[in-house]
C-alpha cells in the first residue's frame, strides 16, 4: 500500500506590494481577490537583487498523479512545464530557469530579480513559489582519528542498537539499495568500495557522474568528509562495519564545498535517487524552517509515496521545542533525533586560592575519560583567552596549561579544538549570561563549565596574580542512553505532528572519512549530530527490507517506531517528552521480529479551538496482525497531564480483534471541552497490548493557539543606505517590532540603540522591509556588529529573539 498525504499551506503574499502591482487600472480601491500562486519566504519585492526560487506547478508530478489515481506522463508534464516557463519568461523577462523536476516534484528552479517575483506569481499554472534556502550538514566539527589511536571497537553504536544480532539472524542489508544524499561519498574507501557498482550516483554540484567528496584545496571552499561518514554508518564493511554492511550504496552530491547547498540541488537529488531505484534514502542535512510545506519536505513525502523509505535528520537546534527544521518536518519521512550512548558521570571541583569556591563547576565534555581524570594529577597555570577564537590564542603560551574561555560567538567544540591546537591540556568555559551551560560530549580537550559568576571569580583571581588551578574530578555513577541536548525537538507547525519519529545514537560516532591519499586510504573520524543518528535508522530500514522486501514504507516506519526503546531523562527520572525522543531509540532485532504493526507510529489529535462547549472529532489508526493466530488487543489512552482528564475524552471501538495477516481500522471519537483546560499541547500515550506484547504510540493534542515560537530567524543584509531587514514568523504576528542593540565586548546583548520598525497584522511565514540605515537623530548607523531584536506578538503571546547582524 502506497503512502499518501494531504497538504496544508501557509501563504505569505506580500499583499501590499502584490496588490498594488496588479490593481485594476483606474481603481484606487478594489475588493477583487487576486488569483496568484502562494509565496513562501521573505523577499524585498522592490529590490532588483537576484534570487533563486523553486516554482511548483498546479500540474501534478508523476508520483503525485499515480498516488491520486490520475493519468500523467513525462511528455505531457514537460509540455505543460514548458508552457509555464514560456509565460514566466514573458512575465519576468530577466528570469533564467536552472533545474526542472517532474518525478516527485512538479516544477523548476528559476533565478530572477526579487521585483519580478510578483509577476511570477500571476502566471497561470504556478501553484507555489519557495525560497531556494541553504541546507547544511546536521553535524558538528569532525575530529580525525589517527591510525595510531583507531580501533574498530570505537564504532560501538551499531552493536548497541542490535545490528550484530540482526546479522546473526541472517539480515545484513543484502539486495537493498541505500541512497546517501549528502556531500558526496568516497567510494574508493576500502570499507565502502564493496557497496558501489559501476554507477556511483550523481554530482549535482559539478553536474557529472562522479559524486566524490570535495577535496582539500578546492578554490570554492572547504573540503568535506560528511557524506563518507554517513555512508560508513549505513554500510561500511571493513575495519568498521556499518548497520547494514552488505547493502548497496548510491551517492548524490547535493552539498558542495564547506558542506552547504541549496534546495534546487537537494530536490534534484531526491528525484534522481527515486528514479535510480533506491529502496532507502538518507538525508543528513537540514535548515531551521519549521514548516512541512517547503519544497524539500514535499519531495520527500512523494518519495515515500513511491515506496522509497526516506530518512532525515531532525536538526541540531535543540533543546527547545519547535526547533525541528525542513526536511525533518516532512509528513511521511522518518525524522531522527540524536542520542548519547550510556556513559559515566563525573563531579568536578576547581581549586585556586584558599577561600574561593566555584560551586557551579561541572564537567562539560572530554575526548576520553583518561584525559579528563588526568587533570587531577597536578597544578596548572590558567590563561584567559577571551572568546577562544584562533586569534585569541595568538601570542599566548598555552602549552600544558588550562585555557579560560568565555561563552559566546563560537561553538563550544571550536573553542576546545582551538585550545588543543594551542597546546592546552584542558579548558574552563564560563557562561556569558546567567544560568548553566549545556553538556557537550566529545570535546577536543577535557572541559569544565561554570556560571558567569564563577567565571568572574576566576578572572578576579588572575587579576590578583593567582594564576594556578587544580581539579578534583571523580566518577559518581552511570547514565543510560540519553537524548543529546543539541537534538532538535518538535512539534511541526501546521500539521502539529510529533517530531522526531525515532531517535538513534548520534554522539561521538566514529565512521569512515576520505583521505584523498591512495597510499593511506583508511580514514576514520568521530563526529556528532543528528547527521550521525539518521544513517543508523537508514541502515536499520535496510535490514528490515532485507527480511521483508515487499513491505510498504508505512510498515517499515511502523516497525521501527513501534519497537523503539523508551528513554528516561536522568534529571527528572521520567520518560523524555514525545517531542524530544519521538517513539524512542530504535532496536533492530525487535523491529525485525515484531508480530504487530500500529500505523501511523505516532498520532496527532490536532488542534481544538472551540472555546465554549464540546468539540468532537472522529479519527482512526490501523493495526496489522503479522502472526499466524488471531489476536485480541486491549487499548488505553492516557494523557500525561492529569488535568487533561477534566476536558479530554477519547472513546474507541471495543472490537480490537484482528485476524492473522490482516489489517483493521481502529476508530476513535475525541471529545474536547477546552473551557476547562489551559491553552497549549497535551501529550498522551496510546497503549495496545496482547498478553506480554505491548506497543506504545506517542500522541499529542493541542488546545487553542499553540505556544510555538513567534520568531524563528532574522537578518539584516544589503549595502550602506540600502538594507533589507527580515524575520521568519511561522504563525505571522499581530504586532511586530524591530530594535537595534549594542553588542558587548563579551558577545552579549548591550543597551538599546533604537526601535527601527513597528508594524501590525503581519502574515506568515515572514516579513521584510527596506531600511536606509539612518537613525532618528539623522546619523547613519556606523559600520560594525550589532544585535537585532525582534519582538512578535501573536494570540496574546510575545516572543523576543536576538540575532547577531553586521552593518557594512
Amino acid at each position: 500500500m502506497k503512502a499518501t498525504f494531504t497538504r496544508t499551506m501557509l501563504s505569505f503574499l506580500a499583499v501590499l506590494l502584490i496588490v498594488s502591482s496588479f490593481a485594476p487600472m483606474g481603481s484606487a480601491n478594489s475588493d477583487r481577490e487576486l488569483e496568484t500562486g502562494e509565496l513562501f519566504g521573505s523577499y524585498d519585492l522592490s529590490s532588483s537583487d537576484e534570487v533563486t526560487v523553486i516554482v511548483e506547478l498546479d500540474e501534478p508530478s508523476i508520483v503525485e498523479a499515480k498516488s491520486k489515481g490520475k493519468s500523467q506522463t513525462k511528455g505531457n508534464l514537460q509540455r505543460v512545464r514548458e508552457d509555464v516557463i514560456d509565460d514566466v519568461h514573458s512575465a519576468a523577462p530577466n528570469s533564467d530557469v536552472n533545474r526542472e523536476y517532474d518525478y516527485v516534484f512538479s516544477g523548476f528552479s528559476v533565478e530572477l530579480p526579487q521585483n519580478e517575483i510578483g509577476s511570477l506569481l500571476s502566471v497561470d499554472g504556478v501553484k507555489a513559489v519557495y525560497p531556494d534556502v541553504e541546507y547544511q550538514v546536521d553535524a558538528f566539527e569532525f575530529e580525525e582519528v589517527t591510525s595510531e589511536t583507531f580501533s574498530p571497537a570505537m564504532f560501538d553504536s551499531a552493536p548497541f542498537i542490535g545490528s550484530e544480532d540482526a546479522w546473526d539472524l541472517g539480515y545484513t542489508g543484502e539486495g537493498v539499495t541505500v541512497a546517501v544524499i549528502d556531500t558526496g561519498t568516497d567510494y574508493t574507501h576500502p570499507d565502502l568500495a564493496h557497496a558501489f557498482g559501476d554507477y556511483k550516483g550523481w554530482d549535482f554540484v559539478d553536474n557529472n557522474d562522479d559524486p566524490q567528496e570535495t577535496p582539500p584545496g578546492d578554490p570554492r571552499g572547504g573540503s568535506t568528509t560528511h557524506g563518507t561518514h554517513v555512508a560508513g554508518t549505513v554500510a561500511a564493511n571493513g575495519q568498521i562495519k556499518g548497520v547494514a554492511p552488505e547493502a548497496t550504496l548510491l551517492a548524490y552530491r547535493v552539498l558542495g564545498p564547506g558542506g552547504s547547498g541549496t534546495t534546487e540541488n537537494v530536490v534534484a537529488g531526491i528525484e534522481r535517487a527515486v528514479q535510480d531505484g533506491a529502496d532507502v534514502m538518507n538525508l543528513s542535512l537540514g535548515n531551521s524552517l519549521n514548516n512541512p510545506d517547503w519544497a524539500t519536505s514535499i519531495a520527500l513525502d512523494w518519495a515515500m509515496a513511491e515506496g522509497v523509505v526516506a530518512v532525515t535528520s531532525n536538526g541540531n537546534s535543540g533543546p527547545n521545542n519547535w526547533t525541528v527544521g525542513s526536511p525533518g518536518t516532512s509528513r511521511e519521512a522518518i525524522s531522527v533525533g540524536a542520542t548519547r550512548l550510556p556513559y559515566n558521570v563525573f563531579s568536578a571541583e576547581i581549586l585556586t586560592s584558599e577561600g574561593v569556591e566555584y560551586t557551579s563547576a561541572k564537567v562539560m565534555g572530554f575526548p576520553n575519560e583518561e584525559e579528563l581524570l588526568a587533570l587531577n594529577e597536578k597544578e596548572y597555570e590558567f590563561v584567559h583567552v577571551g572568546l577562544g577564537s584562533p586569534a585569541d590564542f595568538e601570542g599566548k603560551d598555552l602549552n600544558g596549561k588550562i585555557a579560560l574561555i568565555s561563552r559566546g560567538e563560537y561553538p563550544f567544540v571550536d573553542k576546545a579544538t582551538n585550545a588543543k591546537n594551542a597546546g592546552a591540556v584542558g579548558a574552563i568555559i564560563y557562561n556569558n549570561v546567567a544560568g548553566e551551560q549545556p553538556d557537550v560530549p566529545g570535546m577536543a580537550v577535557a572541559t569544565i563549565k561554570t556560571t558567569l559568576a564563577d567565571g568572574q571569580k576566576l578572572l578576579a583571581e588572575l587579576e590578583a596574580g593567582n594564576n594556578t588551578v587544580s581539579f578534583n574530578i571523580e566518577e559518581t555513577g552511570e547514565v543510560g542512553e540519553t537524548v543529546a541536548d543539541f537534538s532538535s525537538r518538535g512539534p511541526v507547525m501546521n500539521t502539529w505532528m510529533i517530531k522526531p519519529d525515532v531517535s538513534a545514537p548520534g554522539v561521538n560516532i566514529t565512521s569512515t572519512i576520505p583521505t584523498h591519499n591512495p597510499n593511506n586510504p583508511h580514514g576514520y573520524g568521530a563526529s556528532q549530530g543528528t547527521s550521525m543518528a539518521a544513517p543508523h535508522v537508514a541502515g536499520a530500514a535496510a535490514l528490515v527490507l532485507d527480511k521483508y522486501p515487499n513491505w510498504s514504507v508505512d510498515n517499515v516506519k511502523a516497525a521501527l517506531m513501534n519497537t523503539a526503546e523508551d528513554m528516561i531523562n536522568p534529571t527528572t527520572g521520567k520518560s523524555y517528552p514525545h517531542n524530544t525522543q519521538g517513539a524512542g531509540s530504535i532496536r533492530v532485532v525487535e523491529a525485525l521480529t515484531t508480530e504487530t504493526l500500529v500505523a501511523p507510529g505516532s498520532h496527532s489529535f490536532g488542534k481544538f479551538v472551540k472555546e465554549n462547549g464540546r468539540q468532537v472529532e472522529r479519527q482512526h489508526f490501523e493495526i496489522t496482525n503479522l502472526s499466524n493466530e488471531r489476536k485480541r488487543y486491549t487499548m488505553n489512552v492516557e494523557f500525561h497531564d492529569p488535568k487533561a482528564a477534566d476536558g479530554i475524552k477519547v472513546n474507541t471501538s471495543n472490537n480490537l480483534q484482528v485476524q492473522p495477516g490482516k489489517t483493521q481500522k481502529v476508530n476513535m471519537n475525541v471529545q474536547v471541552n477546552a473551557s476547562g483546560l489551559k491553552a497549549g499541547y497535551y501529550e498522551a500515550t496510546i497503549t495496545l497490548a496482547h498478553g506480554s506484547e505491548v506497543i506504545e504510540v506517542p500522541s499529542i493534542l493541542f488546545i487553542g493557539e499553540p505556544d510555538y515560537p513567534r520568531v524563528t530567524g532574522a537578518s539584516l543584509s544589503g549595502n550602506s543606505g540600502n538594507y533589507t531587514v527580515s524575520s521568519t514568523l511561522p504563525g505571522g504576528a499581530d504586532k511586530l517590532e524591530y530594535s537595534l542593540l549594542h553588542l558587548t565586548p563579551a558577545g552579549g546583548i548591550g543597551g538599546s540603540i533604537e526601535t527601527i520598525k513597528i508594524t501590525e497584522n503581519v502574515k506568515a511565514p515572514g516579513h521584510s522591509f527596506s531600511w536606509d540605515g539612518n537613525l532618528k537623530n539623522g546619523n547613519q548607523l556606523p559600520n560594525g556588529q550589532y544585535v537585532l531584536g525582534v519582538n512578535a506578538e501573536k494570540g496574546g503571546i510575545s516572543t523576543v529573539r536576538y540575532y547577531l547582524v553586521t552593518k557594512n
